[in-house]
């Protein structure tokens, strides 16, 4: 009786590490998955960050010119 014993306490064991390697994994696919998500959401907000940047350059250039035009 005591050998079965041990072989069941043995064998939960196994089964508990294995069952805790899946909620482990399964982890560590829904944070990579996150992770993914806040960089593309930042890359797209630099991207938008940098196209209004390039168009206040853009439209301060115009502005700039159009005054010393004015002033000639």
């Amino acid at each position: 009786m005591a050998g079965f014993l041990m072989a069941t306490g043995r064998l939960g064991s196994i089964l508990a590490l294995i069952a805790l390697l899946i909620v482990l994994v399964k982890q560590l696919i829904a944070f990579v998955g996150f992770l993914m998500i806040a960089l593309k959401i930042a890359i797209v907000i630099a991207f938008i960050g940098l196209m209004l940047l390039i168009i206040i350059t853009f439209l301060s250039a115009r502005n700039r010119r159009r005054r010393e035009a004015e002033g000639l």
